[in-house]
């Protein structure tokens, strides 16, 4: 189906840029870029700003030079944004290589992580809505779908067991009230 807001001899030139210059187009897009989709993306972009701009395409031989030059200007937009995104990656790979390193090793952390780890998922998921995430009882129970004294039990349970696997004494209490809530 035709769209009936284009002219049909503006259709009819487009096509006919298309077929005769696409061709070399793709020979051009392939040459320089390393990916199938970068090609794809490339002529696209290339043969859309024609579309765009079709009236000041040039007749005859000089259309596939001013499609080299589109071509080109596609390109390099497209090398600054992997540029780009390539930049920000690096930057947000060491950010984070930096939070890592920065944290020395200490055998307790050792410790309380291998036994976290020999937790069950349900444990591990209380402990960490408590601990990590800092919520109350009440919010912990909305997470978990269940009444509030259900997830302080479960998380008094959670406590006992990281306390058993750590070999902890009876010094330090288990279970400690939440933030927001009396005992």
């Amino acid at each position: 189906m035709q769209d009936p807001r284009v002219p049909p001899d503006t259709r009819d030139r487009f096509e006919a840029l298309c077929l005769a210059c696409y061709p070399a187009i793709h020979r051009y897009a392939l040459r320089r870029t390393d990916s199938v989709d970068d090609v794809a993306d490339l002529i696209a972009e290339t043969f859309l700003a024609a579309w765009r701009r079709l009236d000041d395409v040039p007749d005859g031989d000089a259309a596939l030079l001013w499609l080299y030059g589109v071509a080109r200007r596609v390109l390099a937009n497209h090398r600054r944004g992997e540029s780009r995104r390539s930049a920000l990656a690096a930057r947000l790979r060491d950010e984070l290589a930096v939070g890592q390193e920065t944290a020395p090793a200490d055998p307790r952390t050792d410790a309380l992580r291998a036994a976290f780890d020999a937790l069950s998922p349900a444990d591990r998921e209380v402990l960490a809505l408590a601990g990590w995430e800092g919520l109350t009882g009440p919010q912990i129970a909305t997470v978990l779908g269940c009444s509030s004294t259900a997830a302080r039990l479960r998380l008094h349970k959670a406590r006992k067991r990281l306390a058993r696997l750590l070999g902890t004494t009876d010094e330090a209490p288990v279970m400690t009230p939440l933030r927001g809530e009396t005992r």
